[in-house]
């Protein structure tokens, strides 16, 4: 899943992508099972092209449907596709819904809950793949990139946009950080929204040893 996006950080880095037709079916993946990332970038001639990106097992599924359990091989025999038992049982748990739920517009809110939330993966300006947990920040990623960069942030750009330290970050955002050389450590208030250990602890740290200093107790 991971080599993914990695490959599609590499097709962003040579190919300027069209906004708005980045598509994450493998965070976000479609009833059926599919998983897949779509994106449309231009390529060198000025001709645009369709990519999607996608492992074995995601072709697999994506090609077969998620009803075949098994096709035959070149050779005619017959091989069997793997499937997650957790992907089936949000098969089954739509089905339920629709058995449960007779109002369709109540189906239809309640399909939007998602529960393939446990992780995003977002972007450096150089395409290296950063992957946090759902609804981490620029402060969480400063700090997963490197410690002094997570104790010096000063400024977000999301997707070249400037946004506020505590902005959620959605799958595909390409996050560059902004320092403070001057700054000696992080702001105390940043661990009311960071969402990683790590961010949240350095942090503890930084206050506790703050709050030991001769010049706090003076």
């Amino acid at each position: 899943m991971r080599d993914c996006y990695t490959v599609l950080g590499i097709i962003h880095t040579r190919y300027k992508p069209l906004k708005g037709k980045i598509k994450d079916y493998i965070a976000q993946p479609k009833p059926n099972c599919y998983q897949s990332l779509h994106t449309t970038v231009f390529c060198e001639d000025g001709e645009i092209v369709e990519i999607q990106i996608r492992d074995k097992r995601m072709h697999e599924i994506a090609e077969y449907g998620i009803a075949a359990h098994w096709y035959y091989d070149e050779q005619g025999k017959p091989s069997y596709v793997k499937i997650a038992p957790k992907k089936l049982s949000w098969i089954n748990e739509l089905i339920k819904w629709q058995e449960e739920i007779k109002d369709e517009k109540t189906y239809l809110e309640t399909l939007k809950i998602d529960i393939f939330k446990d992780q995003i993966f977002v972007f450096t300006p150089k395409g290296d793949v950063i992957e946090l947990p759902d609804g981490a920040t620029p402060v969480d990623f400063a700090y997963q990139i490197h410690t002094e960069i997570g104790d010096k942030v000063s400024l977000a750009y999301v997707n070249d946009q400037i946004v506020s330290l505590d902005t959620p970050l959605k799958n595909g955002d390409v996050v560059r950080i902004v320092i403070d050389k001057n700054r000696k450590g992080p702001n105390i208030d940043w661990i009311k929204f960071v969402k990683t250990n790590f961010a949240r602890n350095r942090i503890k740290k930084y206050s506790l040893k703050k709050n030991a200093s001769p010049t706090a107790n003076s």
